[in-house]
């Protein structure tokens, strides 16, 4: 019964988020979030994350960083029932919303047409989101690892919500390796994020702090020995973001030619560091990432 009550009050939210449209939901639900992220115990778990990484900043910096890091969290959850609109993509047309340089098409059609399976790897950056939709919108064969909510039945919404947007999702419970594995057999081209806690990981430095991280990707990568690209969008002002898609990377490779995969893990990871450095404020710094 509880669950079905929670259920019913996100369906209600999201029809009211609808109804206002992507700019005036985005505006309206950052305000609320940069109101009320001060107010909750993640908001501390941010500030000590950010001083971590940055301390040659001072406190007030810090505080805009998280300030920020709340808005582009409010703003993605407003985000997440108007993709579709948001995803305005078209090379034959003047740039909307979305921005993508003419070398990362390429990069893009390259992959598409090769017939080949591929890895891609993202963080909680802007809107995470988007990534998995230009693959789906744009042809690319492609599968996506994501994580369900504990409520059933708003699970099956968030699920309906994504079907037809993302591609094929895979659940990341205990057979989503292999549900990995399966679909880079049928050569698709699957994505996850690599950048929140994964207890059961390798320790690799990660702005500035060693962190327990996910290293399916790289085994995935020793396993099949396929090309592993980065993809992530980066929030621009006026509701307009630019997608980026990174050439494959080099990964590092032990004395018998195979993906090292503690090794391969950390560049990955430092290639993330790299992305959050150049936006904080874009991050999802309120998780606990070194606990």
């Amino acid at each position: 019964m509880r669950d079905r009550a929670v259920a019913a009050l996100v369906r209600l939210l999201f029809a009211l988020v609808r109804g206002l449209g992507p700019d005036r939901a985005g505006a309206l639900c950052a305000a609320v979030a940069r109101r009320v992220g001060p107010l909750v115990k993640a908001h501390r778990i941010a500030l000590a994350n950010i001083a971590a990484a940055f301390p040659e900043m001072t406190a007030g910096q810090h505080a805009r960083i998280a300030a920020e890091a709340w808005d582009n969290l409010g703003r993605t959850a407003a985000e997440y029932v108007h993709l579709e609109r948001i995803w305005d993509f078209d090379p034959e047309r003047p740039p909307g919303r979305i921005q993508i340089d003419p070398e990362v098409v390429e990069r893009f059609l390259a992959l598409r047409e090769d017939g080949k399976p591929a890895l891609f790897f993202a963080a909680h950056l802007a809107n995470w989101e988007l990534p998995a939709v230009a693959a789906a919108r744009h042809g690319l064969p492609s599968a996506v690892l994501y994580r369900t909510p504990n409520n059933r039945a708003v699970a099956a919404d968030i699920r309906r919500l994504r079907e037809g947007l993302m591609g094929r999702l895979i659940a990341a419970d205990v057979a989503a390796p292999i549900r990995m594995m399966e679909a880079l057999d049928e050569g698709l081209h699957v994505g996850m994020l690599i950048d929140q806690r994964f207890g059961r990981g390798p320790q690799v430095p990660f702005l500035g702090r060693p962190a327990y991280s996910n290293p399916l990707l790289a085994r995935l990568a020793r396993r099949f020995d396929c090309p592993v690209h980065g993809a992530r969008a980066i929030r621009l002002p006026g509701g307009r973001f630019r997608l980026e898609l990174t050439e494959a990377v080099e990964l590092p490779r032990d004395a018998r030619g195979r993906v090292d995969v503690e090794a391969a893990t950390a560049l990955l990871n430092r290639i993330v560091e790299g992305w959050v450095r150049e936006h904080p404020g874009q991050w999802l710094w309120m998780h606990r990432r070194w606990r």
